[in-house]
């Protein structure tokens, strides 16, 4: 499903900015017209006229036509050469490792977390038996303390290792992701986004095209996630600031749909109960204390 964006909404232009030499950037809104566009810089180097050109050098060239691709909204070629770009960027065990590498490295890490997790649970699901069984804890063992302390350990969080070109290839990697939102193929730029975000985690951009591929995809918790943290990085990033006041009026309104609906199959569970005894939720009335926030209850056999 794709989701229109105007003005007033998500800015769909802020997502498809990309990025050139020294910062450079151009902005597009949807259907391609320009809204902020610098001066492209006059002295880029040309590698295939160079015999000095590094693999780096080569790579920025790529993406500079990947660049020139983009803005004539050739979106297919300007992914082919932002793929080139990324694949001439050096690798190795002294450089840094590869985007799909990284991501792997990321993917068993958050399972390696979740089989903790899950031991941890069942450990306490195991002391508890244990205290129910044993109340006055006289056998428990000195290494059942250091397993109490050890469950005490926060969750690790993943830092991605350094590469030495990894800003680059964050730029890289967002750039594509930027055609792919053109391309509606939502689902590549999340993941081309995340191996942006784990080069360099702090990149705005990045964020901001993973926030409108998740809206699409009607995501939008997801979506309101990454609205905040472009804003924690950047408040003063107007796009940012209107789409996450946008998704959290959004993710409010879905999540009081949510309640609602569940409040309706509980009460459709209750009267399911109550009628076996002649009586519905309707007998019971709940009123609210407005100082304490608290309820209390009574019951009123004379309604139906």
């Amino acid at each position: 499903m794709s989701t229109q964006f105007d003005s007033e909404g998500f800015d769909l232009g802020a997502a498809d900015i990309v990025e050139g030499d020294n910062n450079e950037s151009v902005v597009y809104e949807i259907g391609g017209s320009v809204t902020t566009q610098q001066k492209e810089s006059p002295t880029k180097k040309q590698c295939s006229k160079q015999e000095s050109c590094t693999p780096i050098d080569k790579a920025e060239e790529l993406k500079e036509q990947g660049n020139q691709q983009f803005k004539s909204q050739n979106y297919l070629d300007a992914y082919d050469y932002y793929t080139d770009a990324i694949l001439a960027t050096p690798y190795g065990e002294s450089i840094g490792l590869s985007g799909d590498e990284l991501l792997q490295l990321k993917e068993e890490f958050d399972e390696g977390n979740r089989e903790r997790l899950m031991e941890k649970q069942r450990k306490e699901m195991e002391k508890r038996r244990n205290s129910r069984n044993n109340s006055n804890g006289e056998d428990k063992k000195e290494d059942d303390i250091e397993e109490e302390d050890n469950d005490d350990k926060p969750i690790e969080t993943f830092n991605p290792p350094r590469h030495i070109y990894g800003h680059k290839l964050a730029v890289y990697y967002a750039n594509r992701a930027a055609t792919l939102l053109h391309l509606e193929r939502n689902g590549e730029v999340i993941t081309d986004c995340d191996i942006s975000l784990l080069y360099n985690p702090t990149y705005i951009k990045a964020y901001l095209r993973r926030c409108t591929a998740n809206e699409r995809i009607e995501n939008t918790e997801e979506a309101l996630k990454d609205a905040k943290l472009a804003y924690e990085l950047d408040p003063t990033n107007k796009v940012a600031q209107k789409a996450v006041t946008r998704l959290t009026k959004i993710e409010n309104e879905r999540l009081e749909k949510l309640k609602e609906e569940t409040m309706d199959k509980l009460k459709g569970l209750g009267n399911s109960l109550l009628s076996n005894f002649g009586l519905s939720l309707d007998n019971f009335n709940a009123v609210q204390d407005p100082k304490t926030g608290g309820y209390s209850i009574s019951f009123d056999q004379g309604k139906k």
